[in-house]
Formats: C-alpha cells, structure tokens, sequence
C-alpha cells in the first residue's frame, strides 16, 4: 500500500513546493519513490488552485539539480481538498501555526502533524522567503533540505506505524 506524505505552506508556492521536491528526490535515492507519493497544498485563505510555483522556487531548485517548468506544477488550496488530509499519513508544516491549522481540521483526526523542525527533531519554524529576494530563498531552500535529510529515519518510522 502506497504511504501519503503531505507538506503544507501558505500558499503552496514556495516552501512547500521545494519541500516536496526534495522529498520525491531523497525518497527517489532511497527507491522509495513506489512506496511513498508526496502531496502539497496551502492553508492560507488567499491559497488558490492552480497558482504557479514561484520563480525564485523554482530558482532555487534549479541550482541543485531539480528543473521544475513554470507548468510543471500546480498550487492546491486545502480548504477546497480536505481530501488531502483524509488521504495522508503523515502531514509536515513549514510553521507551528500552520500545524494548529491543520490539526483543527476534523479530516486531520488520528493523523500525525509536525512541523519539518519537529520531524527533524527540532524546535522553530520555517520562515516564508516571499518577496525576500534570492539569497533568502536559497537560505530557505538549504534549511528545507537540510530538514529533510536529517528527519528521512523518523519519517519512514512514522509511515510505516
């Protein structure tokens, strides 16, 4: 059976859409790309479906190696697809405030929620780089994987309870 991880920012723009990037990657390198699909979407209220990725994202990614076409991807509003949230196992946040969100939604009930810091066993949040500029997306950028990489152990322990 497929295992569903969910990755949740404001708008599904930015954050999350690298989030989700380098986890198909790192789940890719393990050959667990099968086993597991990576899902994204926005909480915020201004969240839209079919948002584009954000240019500096996409930027970003470019330089390790992950090409991402300006149509390669498409944002998700969670309000308008509680069924993401009924469908995953796991549920990763960039922020506390997203995961109290998220955590409120009767869909969300018995699912584990976490921050990324908190999967990595850590304590913050991820900051949005919106309209910072380059050099905070990339800093973004590093933090998600960096992240990632450090919480891939627990995350599969989590997917497979």
């Amino acid at each position: 059976m497929v295992k569903t991880v969910l990755v949740v920012c404001q708008a599904n723009t930015a954050r999350s859409v690298m989030a989700q990037a380098f986890l198909e990657r790192l789940l890719a390198e393990r050959g667990l790309a099968p086993a597991v699909s990576v899902a994204s979407a926005g909480v915020a209220g201004y969240a839209r479906d079919g948002m584009l990725a954000s240019l500096d994202a996409r930027l970003a990614l470019k330089e390790t190696g992950i090409l991402l076409a300006e149509d390669g991807f498409a944002s998700t509003a969670l309000r308008e697809h509680p069924e993401l949230i009924a469908a995953a196992d796991l549920i990763v946040t960039m922020t506390g405030a997203q995961r109290a969100l998220v955590d409120a939604l009767p869909e969300a009930r018995g699912r584990p929620v976490l921050t990324l810091r908190e999967l990595a066993g850590e304590t913050g949040d991820i900051g949005d780089p919106a309209g910072q500029g380059e050099d905070v997306f990339r800093a973004c950028r590093d933090e998600i994987r960096r992240c990632l990489e450090a919480s891939m152990d627990r995350l599969l322990v989590l997917l497979s309870g």
